[in-house]
């Protein structure tokens, strides 16, 4: 049977199943049982084929149709639908087109559309751009025609159904013992934590590893545009999600006033998913008042998030400079920052600490720095983060509750 036979014979059963009734995921399988059994009587259908067909009809009708055997492939960490002109996907670091796609835009609307019913999200000409999940807590953007020229833009990203651990970094050598057990004891002080780096770098993945050290008894509270930090080891955990405004009248609850509200709650810990804008004043404020945070922000080095928490201040408050310098070096600890090598790979490229204020410029110290050592011959970069000579004397400070140095 031919890609056009099969989505015509698809069709024919879809329409005579009934889908304005709600009904389990058994029942929509035994109606499509039914109509391939009457089908299989007018024309002789192999069990693979049989097989094949009820599984691409049952993701037409409840999942995602073509893209629910990609989410569901471990291997595969981004999805990146281009209309009706193509799907590629992301393994190992790798960009591939795959020869698959959707038929027409109307599909892909409507898996579209059941992702973002699902999280209570709205897309459409009106509100053609938005962010979601879906339910194993897979990030989800969509941008819909005619803002996206060749068709609906689907780009799903994927977690580790099981969330990364240190010993896994370990592993990957995206870090070293050394650096380990100075992250542990800085987490577990609670100090300030920033976490940089570019798109597809590993910053959520990298907070969620350091949430790992969390000490048990804290009352943490996360907020993120959508939920994708998975912590376990935390009893006494309040997770906040933004709202978009939609039409039904609800007013758009934004990341600054989940910020303000998680001050009440009487936080030990605040963890913000990511700082891209306004938002930047809140957190400069919290941490410099005495509480406890970790968060990401994108940027090219550790130096440039000086600038890029500048100007995200400038956007929500006017500011001197100065002041907004005084408060990054007072309020932060420890800046990491993490990158993507050529070959795929994800690494810490460097960790430092903010080193007082001089002459109008936030001082950095370098505590750990990637050093590349050369190429293998399968293409794989070569390199170890080592220690500076900063790394002693960081070592020797006893740092207490809060990230207060205690001398």
């Amino acid at each position: 049977m031919d890609k056009k036979e099969n989505l015509k014979l698809q069709e024919s059963i879809m329409e005579r199943i009934d889908l304005s009734c709600q009904m389990s995921e058994e029942e929509v399988r035994e109606r499509i049982d039914e109509q391939i059994k009457k089908e299989s009587k007018k024309r002789c259908l192999e069990v693979t084929a049989r097989e094949r067909l009820r599984k691409e009809i049952f993701h037409s009708i409840r999942q995602l149709g073509i893209l629910q055997e990609l989410i569901e492939n471990p291997e595969i960490t981004e999805i990146m639908v281009n209309g009706t002109e193509g799907i590629f996907i992301e393994r190992n670091g790798k960009l591939h087109k795959l020869d698959i796609s959707f038929d027409s835009p109307e599909k892909l609307r409507h898996v579209i559309w059941q992702i973002t019913a699902d999280c209570n999200r709205v897309v459409n000409e009106a509100s053609p751009i938005v962010d979601a999940r879906l339910s194993d807590g897979a990030r989800v953007n969509v941008v819909l025609d005619p803002v996206a020229v060749n068709g609906p833009i689907l780009t799903i990203r994927r977690f580790p159904r099981e969330p990364f651990t240190m010993e896994r970094l370990l592993e990957l050598s995206a870090l070293t013992e050394e650096c380990k057990a100075t992250l542990e004891r800085t987490v577990r002080d609670g100090q300030n934590i920033l976490v940089s780096g570019g798109t597809g770098s590993g910053k959520t993945t990298f907070l969620n590893v350091l949430s790992g050290f969390i000490p048990e008894t804290e009352r943490v509270i996360t907020i993120e545009d959508s939920a994708e930090l998975q912590i376990r080891n935390i009893s006494n955990l309040v997770r906040l999600e933004t709202r978009n405004a939609n039409v039904e009248g609800c007013l758009e609850i934004t990341i600054r006033d989940l910020i303000k509200a998680s001050l009440r709650m009487r936080p030990d810990r605040i963890i913000v998913g990511e700082v891209r804008g306004k938002e930047a004043v809140d957190m400069l404020q919290s941490v410099n008042v005495g509480h406890s945070a970790m968060t990401t922000v994108h940027a090219n080095s550790v130096r440039d998030v000086v600038s890029r928490l500048e100007t995200m201040v400038l956007m929500g408050m006017e500011m001197p400079v100065s002041a907004i310098r005084r408060q990054i070096a007072s309020g932060f600890q420890l800046l990491i920052h993490l990158g993507r090598l050529r070959d795929g790979s994800r690494r810490v490229l460097e960790i430092a600490r903010p080193d007082g204020f001089s002459e109008g410029e936030v001082e950095m110290k370098t505590i750990f720095k990637f050093e590349q050592s050369g190429v293998s011959d399968t293409g794989k970069i070569l390199g170890v983060l080592r220690k500076t000579e900063d790394t002693k004397e960081y070592g020797q400070k006893n740092y207490g509750a809060r990230g207060r140095v205690c001398l």
